[in-house]
């Protein structure tokens, strides 16, 4: 045996192929939600939303979509008020989801960042994110960049997601939409599609895997010395 002395032997597991290779799969179309980071009438981030969902739909994935209008600012309201319960339903229900921000004074938008801020790492007991794919992307006003997506994909690990490694980032949006706001043939149209169809891969693969895939040893030794403790306690 490897010298490891600190290790609890009690709560250590060794690495078992088949609870990831002999998992029994889902069949019903991946849930996905849609967010994105503009209330504009025209928000190049609601409209790449848009185009990606429905890319996933013809996928095989169920989309719902998330309106920010009339979400309060983090910590400004109750978490009863109606849109901040409708926007942690839809989290619960998805297995995986996209973020789509445009890139302001280089960061994403306080409009996608408050949807995420009111989205708890536990709800009820519910870990609502943990282990959940994410795709990311952003709409910039001029040249390209990646500052809005990388700054999401950190959140995204905040959030315990596995946001997936490939991402969507499109220059002067204004010129990448028709007048009906559909997304016109490009690279950046290509792309998009690279990253939804990475998305729904990472979905199926993982989402019935969740509960080995987020086991983990140091909560395995802290929930052994919660209960020696109780056991303790009424012993007393």
């Amino acid at each position: 045996m490897t010298d490891t002395p600190n290790i609890d032997d009690a709560q250590f597991q060794d690495f078992d192929p088949q609870r990831l290779f002999g998992a029994e799969r889902s069949t019903h179309a991946p849930r996905i939600l849609m967010l994105y980071g503009s209330l504009r009438e025209r928000s190049f981030s609601r409209l790449l939303a848009e185009e990606a969902g429905r890319v996933l739909t013809r996928l095989g994935a169920e989309v719902r979509f998330y309106d920010p209008k009339d979400l309060p600012l983090p910590d400004g309201a109750d978490a009863s008020h109606p849109k901040v319960a409708e926007l942690r339903e839809l989290a619960q229900w998805a297995e995986g989801m996209v973020w789509s921000s445009p890139e302001r004074h280089g960061n994403m938008t306080a409009v996608m960042k408050a949807q995420i801020d009111w989205i708890p790492l536990s709800l009820g007991g519910v870990r609502p994110t943990q282990g959940k794919t994410l795709a990311l992307m952003q709409v910039c006003g001029g040249s390209q960049s990646f500052n809005t997506v990388n700054q999401m994909r950190t959140l995204g690990r905040w959030m315990r997601m596995l946001t997936i490694p490939n991402q969507s980032s499109v220059a002067k949006a204004f010129n990448e939409f028709d007048a009906a706001g559909r997304m016109l043939p490009s690279p950046y149209y290509n792309r998009m599609v690279d990253v939804m169809e990475e998305l729904v891969k990472f979905t199926w693969l993982t989402r019935d895997l969740n509960d080995y895939l987020l086991d983990r040893y140091s909560e395995r030794v802290e929930s052994a010395e919660e209960l020696s403790k109780r056991v303790n306690q009424k012993s007393l």
